[in-house]
Order: C-alpha cells, then sequence, then structure tokens
C-alpha cells in the first residue's frame, strides 16, 4: 500500500480538541469563552510539533474504537434524510449556522452513507411552513441528492415543521421496499415544536407496524414525541451539543443496523450484473429518457440505464457490480480494532504496510531523553504486525482488510 492512497492529514481544530477532551461537559450556548491557548505546551525545544502530533493521533484513533463484533446486518438499505427547514434553523448556536452546518453535514454524510453502502438508496425530504416536500425519491446516485442539496431554492426556511407530514410521506414510499431491504428514517431536527394534521401516536403505530425504524438528531434539546418515537421504532436518538457531536450522531447512522426478528428470515435475492457499453451515437436511457453515449444494459430486458446500483425501471431488477456487491459485506465481517503497542514492545522500526519509519524517542538539545506520548505503533492480533496510524485508518475506514494477514494467507497458499 504506498502513501498516495492514504488519506489526507486533517485539520486539528483546537477549539474541538478541548471540547473532546473534556467529554462534551456543556452545551455549547453554555461556554462563556474557550482558552484554546492553554491545550498547546511547548516541549524543551520551545516546539510545539510534538503536541498536534499528539493531537491527531488522538482524533484519529477515536474514529477507530468501534463495536467489531460479528451481527447479523441488512447491507441493502432504503432510508429517507427528513431535514428540518424551520425557522429554528435559522439560529447561530452552531457555527454559522443550524442550516449551514446541517447542508454541508448532510452532503457529507450522503457520500459517506453510499461509499460504505454502495448498493443501497437514500431519498430527501424537507418540511417547513406545516408540510413535507420530497426533494428526491429513493436513488443509488449520491450526486442526485446533493445536486439537490446545493439548490437554494430547496433550502429556504419557513415557519414550523410538520413531524406527522414528513413521516407519512417517507412511510409512503417505503412501505413498497421488497422485505429484504431495510427501511430507515433519519431525521434532522432543529426545531421544538411540531405542527400536525392529526394524531402522530398513530403515525408512530403505523411505522412499527410497517418495521419502519426511525432516528432522530436533535439540534436544540430533547423533544418527548420525539424519544418517544425513536424507542418505539427501535432507532437511535440524540441531541447534539456541539459540532464535533452533531457529527458524531449523524454518521453513528452509517453502519447498518442489525436485522430485526421479522427480517430474520432467510431470502435470496435475485440481482443482475449489467455490461458497460459505450455507443457511437446516443441512445435515450431508460431511467431519465435522455440520448447518452454510455451506460449500462439490463441483464434482463436489455434497457439501458446510467448509473449503478439501481432498479431496471423496466423489468424492475436489482442492478449492481461486482466490486459493489463485496464492498458492502465488510460490515458483516469487520476487521478487529489494532491495539496499541506500548514502547516496551515497540521494537520494530518500519511500518508494515507503508514501510515509512516509526518515531523513536529523541533526544531534545538540552540532552535529556524525551518520549513522545505514544510509540506510534498499532498491531493486529491476528498477524502481529505493526501499523503507522495512518495505515491503521487507511485499513479500517477504506479497504477493510489488513495487510498482513493478506500477505500471511498468500504466503501460506
Amino acid at each position: 500500500m504506498s502513501k498516495q492512497h492514504k488519506q489526507a492529514e486533517e485539520y486539528i481544530d483546537i477549539d474541538d480538541e478541548i471540547q473532546t477532551t473534556a467529554q462534551q461537559t456543556g452545551y455549547a450556548w453554555e461556554e462563556e469563552y474557550k482558552r484554546s491557548w492553554d491545550v498547546l505546551q511547548e516541549d524543551e525545544d520551545g516546539s510545539l510539533k510534538r503536541t498536534v502530533e499528539n493531537l491527531q493521533h488522538r482524533m484519529k484513533r477515536k474514529k477507530l474504537f468501534r463495536d467489531t463484533s460479528t451481527i447479523r446486518r441488512g447491507i441493502i438499505r432504503h432510508i429517507f434524510l427528513i431535514i428540518d427547514l424551520s425557522e429554528a434553523m435559522m439560529e447561530k448556536d452552531l457555527r454559522p449556522s443550524r442550516l449551514e452546518l446541517t447542508l454541508s453535514y448532510a452532503e457529507q454524510f450522503i457520500l459517506e452513507y453510499f461509499d460504505q453502502n454502495p448498493i443501497s438508496q437514500l431519498g430527501i425530504i424537507v418540511t417547513r411552513g406545516g408540510i413535507a416536500e420530497k426533494l428526491t425519491d429513493l436513488t443509488g446516485n449520491p450526486m442526485d441528492n446533493i445536486r439537490v442539496l446545493k439548490n437554494k431554492k430547496n433550502t429556504d426556511t419557513d415557519g414550523e415543521p410538520s413531524l406527522q407530514n414528513s413521516l407519512e410521506m417517507a412511510r409512503s414510499t417505503l412501505i413498497h421496499v421488497p422485505a429484504h431491504g431495510s427501511r430507515e428514517i433519519l431525521i434532522i431536527m432543529g426545531s421544538l415544536t411540531t405542527c400536525d394534521p392529526g394524531d402522530i401516536y398513530d403515525t408512530i403505530d403505523s411505522l412499527v407496524k410497517e418495521n419502519i425504524r426511525v432516528s432522530v438528531v436533535g439540534l436544540a434539546a430533547e423533544v418527548q414525541i420525539c424519544k418517544h418515537m425513536c424507542k418505539k421504532t427501535k432507532g437511535i436518538y440524540g441531541v447534539v451539543l456541539n459540532e464535533v457531536h452533531f457529527k458524531d450522531l449523524l454518521f453513528e447512522i452509517i453502519p447498518p443496523p442489525p436485522v430485526s426478528v421479522a427480517q430474520s428470515k432467510a431470502e435470496l435475492v435475485i440481482m443482475g450484473f449489467p455490461s458497460s457499453v459505450t455507443d457511437s451515437m446516443p441512445s435515450l436511457c431508460a431511467c431519465h429518457s435522455k440520448p447518452t453515449t454510455n451506460g449500462y444494459i439490463c441483464a434482463r430486458c436489455n434497457s439501458k440505464i446510467c448509473d449503478l446500483p439501481t432498479d431496471c425501471p423496466v423489468c424492475e431488477l436489482t442492478l449492481v457490480s461486482s466490486p459493489h456487491l463485496a464492498r458492502s459485506y465488510h460490515h458483516l465481517f469487520p476487521i478487529d480494532n489494532f491495539v496499541e503497542v506500548p514502547w516496551n514492545s515497540a521494537f520494530t522500526t518500519h511500518c508494515f504496510s507503508c514501510q515509512m519509519p516509526f518515531p523513536n524517542a529523541t533526544t531534545s538539545l538540552l540532552g535529556t531523553r524525551v518520549v513522545t506520548e505514544t510509540s506510534g505503533r498499532y498491531k493486529c492480533n491476528k498477524c502481529n504486525q505493526h501499523f503507522c496510524i495512518d495505515c491503521d485508518v487507511f485499513v479500517h475506514e477504506v479497504i477493510h482488510n489488513c495487510p498482513g494477514c493478506l500477505a500471511t494467507t498468500l504466503s501460506i497458499k
């Protein structure tokens, strides 16, 4: 694995680091002021490099502590993202504002969702002025959703949200989803009120009956109806404390949830693997009725479609590519978390994967021996190879395979 494949170094926000280290001691609006400079400490040489490296290590390692137990999950997901566009979203307790931060994180969420769940689908619903509006139907193309969010006309705020109208609109589509796929709703709620035309408890009962899982990320404070709805539908409910916590709560939805009892029956799913074509003359696609030269031919009815994965609009066959299907399986067999190697066991000099040298205990200008906070080595318990923090993150978030274990398997063969 070459270094060019590694993810770029993340920008370190000292304000965020203080909040993370303090484990979210309070809400953002309760803080009087921040002393960002207190977290930075110079070493004996007057350098801040070691402090910044330690901050980077802690932020990267924080991402990797996740549940690696092997449980049954559904890899074909159908989820509606409901965004509150009420006047409450113009509050500025989250920087730069609730609305701008929500749209920014929503774009990141959509890209990461399709990266981790390539054969799943996502649609967007917004609610404002007491009504709900469907911006996109369920689709497997992330750019369709992002293109809609970037349109300013679709993100104007007005009045109060309608939780019931939004849920009913999402439910009316999800009830037609095949039983082998999960049915989910994710709501980003900034308002403390909802303007509903009927009894929302009847809607919640309908969601439970249809096995639709609802999760809510609240931007203001805990709302009882949201908490009750998430508990009944076995979803996740969280209220953000600050910008970092907002992103953490949102990205908790990306891994597929465990399969419910109603979905526990095993079924065979018919899928088609279409062939890619490039025509000399443009022809109409079956999905958008637009002339295109590139596309894919359905394996059953020979219709032309633009992107994968999707359902054929003519014969309704699920169309995927083999890399999409293979990449979906990493949720079912996750890699165990690498273990940090203490200094007394840090005998390796280079990372097994990228061959970059590991840090050593350094000697300062004053002649004293200075030991960094961590050895910078992380061990796979199966192959016992040591990796750097960048390869650790890359293995767990991108390739989902341990290079040491793969090299051991190939050498045995």
